[in-house]
C-alpha cells in the first residue's frame, strides 16, 4: 500500500484534459485518483475540433475507437466571404488528413468525446473516479505531496507523487504553482448553437454546400465557424462577435443584438441565423498570460485551460490539452528518480509549443477579422497559396507527434 501510494497520481478535474492525464498516467503503470467537483457529469459545452496531433493520442490512449460513431470525419476545411459566400481556401481533410499527418482530423461534440474518454477510464482498474470531490488545497514534501479533498462537507487528505490541477479557465487551484491571478477576458465572446441537420436552418445552410466539411465564413470583425457533429445528425455553430465581460459560465445569455449587429452584412443564409427562435449560448472567451509558471517543483502542475488558456482561433484548445497530459505522463515516467526535474523539462518544452499555437490564433483572429485592404491581401494570399500549400503551412501543428517515451 505504501509504494502504491508513492506512485499515486491525484488528478483535480474530470474534464477533457483531466480525463486524458489519468488515461495516460494509467497505461503507463500509475495508479490514479481523479477528483470531480460536480455531482454529475452531465453533458455540456458544444462542437469541438480534433486535429491530427490530438487524435493520434487518443488512438494510442485506445479512446478513439469508442469516439468514432457520433464523430464526423469532414472532407475538408473551407474559408468562405460571408458576405458573397465566394469560396477563398480549403484545406483538404479526410484520406487526405489520414495519408498526411497520419491521424484523421474529427469534429465531434465535447459530450461525445468527454463520454468516450469516461468510458475508457471506467475499464481502467488503475483509475479511481470520484465526483462531487473539491480539491481545496494541496501540500508538497519530500516524499511527494497531500492533497485536501471535500467530500460531502467534510475534508479528507490522500497522497501522491504528483497533483495535476486541470480544472479548467477559471481555475482555483492555479494559486497552488505561484500568484498567477485569475484569467483574463478577452474582449470577444463565442456564440454557439447546436441544431439538427434536418431541422429548416440545417437544411437552408446544407444548401450552400457546407455539407461534410468544417467552414469559416468571414466578415470585418465577425466569423462564423460550422461543421457536423453527432454522426452527421447535428451541425455545430458558432459566431465570434466583440462583447463585454460577464459572468464565468459557459451557458449564459446575451441580447442578440450584437450577433444581428456582427452578421448584418452577411449573406441573408447567414444573417437569418440570428433572427429566428433558435437559442444562442454566449462563452466570454478567457485567456491566461503565458508568462507563468506552470509547475511547482515540490509536484503540482497544471494542465489544459488551467495553464495556458487562449482563444480558440486555431481550434487547438482541446488539442492541446491532450498533447499536455500525454506528454506529461511521459516525463515523469522518464525520470521517476526526481519529479522536479521532469516537470520542469516538460514545462519547458510545452511551453515553445503553446506560445506558437497561441501565436497562430492571434494570426487567424487578425486574417479572418480583417477589413478593406488587409481582407483583399488575405484572400489574394489564400488563392495564390492554394490547398496543397495551405496543407504545407500546417504540418508543424498537425503532424506533431509526442516524444518517443516508453509507454
Amino acid at each position: 500500500m505504501a509504494e502504491a501510494r508513492s506512485r499515486q497520481i491525484i488528478i483535480a478535474g474530470a474534464g477533457i484534459a483531466g480525463l486524458t492525464a489519468a488515461l495516460a498516467f494509467a497505461v503507463r503503470g500509475y495508479p490514479v485518483r481523479v477528483f470531480e467537483r460536480a455531482q454529475r457529469l452531465d453533458e455540456v459545452g458544444a462542437g469541438l475540433q480534433l486535429s491530427p496531433n490530438a487524435t493520434r493520442i487518443l488512438d494510442r490512449l485506445g479512446v478513439l475507437p469508442g469516439l468514432r460513431h457520433a464523430a464526423v470525419r469532414p472532407d475538408a476545411v473551407v474559408m468562405r466571404d460571408a458576405s458573397s459566400l465566394a469560396e477563398l481556401g480549403r484545406v483538404q481533410l479526410g484520406a487526405a488528413a489520414e495519408w498526411r499527418w497520419k491521424a484523421p482530423y474529427l469534429t465531434a461534440h465535447r459530450a461525445d468525446l468527454q463520454g468516450a474518454l469516461l468510458a475508457h477510464v471506467g475499464r481502467e482498474p488503475g483509475i479511481q473516479l470520484t465526483t462531487g470531490a473539491t480539491v481545496r488545497d494541496a501540500t508538497p514534501h519530500p516524499l511527494g505531496v497531500t492533497v485536501s479533498v471535500e467530500i460531502a462537507g467534510r475534508i479528507e487528505q490522500t497522497a501522491g507523487m504528483l497533483l495535476v490541477v486541470a480544472d479548467g479557465v477559471w481555475s482555483d487551484l492555479r494559486r497552488l504553482v505561484g500568484d498567477r491571478g485569475k484569467s483574463r477576458f478577452a474582449g470577444q465572446v463565442a456564440w454557439r448553437r447546436t441544431i439538427r441537420a434536418e431541422s429548416p436552418a440545417g437544411r437552408s445552410l446544407a444548401q450552400l454546400g457546407i455539407g461534410g466539411v468544417v467552414t469559416a465564413f468571414l466578415a470585418p470583425g465577425f466569423h462564423l465557424i460550422t461543421y457536423p457533429v453527432r454522426g452527421g445528425a447535428a451541425l455545430n455553430l458558432v459566431a465570434f462577435t466583440r462583447g463585454t465581460s460577464m459572468s464565468e459560465t459557459w451557458s449564459g445569455t446575451m441580447d442578440t443584438k450584437v450577433l444581428k449587429t456582427a452578421m448584418r452584412r452577411t449573406a441573408p443564409a447567414l444573417s437569418k441565423l440570428a433572427d429566428d427562435d433558435g437559442e444562442w449560448m454566449v462563452w466570454p472567451l478567457h485567456t491566461m498570460p503565458l508568462g507563468g509558471s506552470w509547475t511547482a517543483p515540490g509536484g503540482i502542475a497544471l494542465i489544459g485551460d488551467a495553464a495556458h488558456a487562449m482563444t480558440p482561433y486555431a481550434a487547438q484548445g482541446a488539442a492541446m490539452a491532450i498533447e499536455d497530459a500525454e506528454t506529461l505522463a511521459g516525463h515523469v515516467l522518464a525520470r521517476p528518480d526526481s519529479v522536479a526535474d521532469a516537470l520542469a523539462t516538460w514545462e519547458r518544452e510545452r511551453r515553445r509549443r503553446i506560445e506558437r499555437v497561441a501565436r497562430r490564433g492571434r494570426l487567424n483572429r487578425m486574417a479572418w477579422h480583417a477589413a478593406g485592404p488587409v481582407a483583399a491581401t488575405r484572400n489574394l494570399f489564400l488563392r495564390m497559396r492554394g490547398p496543397e500549400k495551405l496543407a504545407t503551412g500546417l504540418d508543424w501543428l498537425y503532424g506533431w507527434k509526442p516524444p518517443a517515451l516508453k509507454l
